[in-house]
């Protein structure tokens, strides 16, 4: 296993003008899964090709295992990458995808099948050795360019939205295949996708980037309970965070923090909803309307369990309630976050 780290990298385009990564620095631990996890065009891809050797960086170093590798090829970084596209050889077999690697290598044949078939094994595809990718599902494709990039022995793996081809329900299963992979083989993970699911569901630690910058690392229930800022309170999340101007400041809440009042107990703020419309998804109730935390009304979201049955009608003003606890404050100019101050309603 190893380490990945950058230090003040920076990668501009176009003469300086655009500043895909602008002075990042980021250090995985030893077996971690690391998401790069952003909208696109925010550096996530572009950061993850430099670490890998693909690009060039501007300023700046790559570390892996403590050795710097800028300058390095990829092939010198003892890492093995996973693209989007999968990039499979459609003529070949999947033992000829996942050797040809090891071929290109020169490694002796005998040796590079029993590294192949181990591979195949570690991911449950020993039985399509001899099928071609069009005979495969986009799962089993998934994990043949795993195979292919598992042969090489690395020391880091690198994943580009590997699960973006796939349809919503094979995404949810190959996610929980990628993280039992990766937990049985250790290797250290570096992880890029725009998919909030995915970057929760898989991350130790999630990276939430923005126009080249780290905005806030932290494990997935750090960036999600206390985000750094407004762009993190409002990416993470489905709903995403309410924000509600009061003076200065923003005060901050998730959906499902605002209740009926009647089931809100302890320190509380009590405000009314004017409940404009009323969605049923997935059992849960969203409730869109307007409330009134500083001069002017605001539109904001409640999301209630199955377990909540109260009456809520589109047209009638309910009394909700936020627990004091579950309240963020943000800066109004900056979006930083800032200290809190007294609600009362």
């Amino acid at each position: 296993m190893a380490t990945v780290e950058v230090r003040h990298l920076q990668k501009h385009f176009d003469g300086g003008r655009v500043r895909a990564i602008d002075g990042v620095d980021l250090a995985t631990g030893e077996g971690e899964y690391l998401v790069l996890l952003g909208p696109s065009g925010c550096g996530k891809t572009t950061l993850l090709r430099t670490i890998a050797g693909l690009e060039e960086p501007t300023d700046g170093d790559v570390l892996i295992g403590g050795h710097v590798v800028t300058g390095l090829p990829p092939r010198a970084r003892r890492i093995a990458m996973v693209f989007q596209s999968y990039a499979l050889y459609p003529h070949k077999t999947v033992l000829a995808n996942i050797v040809f690697p090891l071929r290109a290598a020169r490694v002796p044949a005998a040796e590079r099948d029993e590294r192949a078939r181990k591979a195949a094994g570690m991911l449950g595809i020993g039985h399509l050795l001899d099928r071609k990718p069009r005979q495969l599902s986009g799962g089993e494709r998934q994990r043949v360019a795993l195979a292919r990039a598992l042969v090489h022995e690395p020391a880091v793996f690198l994943l580009d939205e590997p699960l973006s081809n796939l349809d919503a329900k094979l995404r949810a299963s190959a996610r929980d295949e990628l993280k039992r992979f990766q937990q049985d083989v250790g290797v250290t993970t570096v992880y890029v996708t725009h998919d909030q699911s995915e970057a929760m569901g898989l991350g130790d630690r999630i990276a939430v980037m923005s126009a080249g910058r780290v905005r806030q690392l932290g494990a997935p229930v750090e960036v999600y309970d206390d985000p750094a800022d407004t762009f993190v309170a409002t990416f993470i999340g489905s709903p995403p965070m309410n924000l509600v101007p009061r003076g200065e400041v923003l005060i901050g809440f998730r959906p499902e923090h605002l209740l009926p009042q009647e089931i809100v107990s302890g320190d509380r703020v009590t405000v009314g909803l004017d409940v404009q419309r009323v969605e049923y998804l997935s059992g849960d109730r969203h409730v869109y309307g307007t409330v009134r935390l500083g001069d002017e009304p605001t539109r904001v979201i409640a999301r209630l369990p199955a377990t909540v049955e109260t009456p809520i009608a589109v047209g009638e003003r309910h009394d909700f309630a936020i627990s004091t606890g579950r309240l963020r404050f943000f800066d109004g100019q900056s979006g930083e976050r800032t200290e809190p101050v007294r609600v009362a309603v």
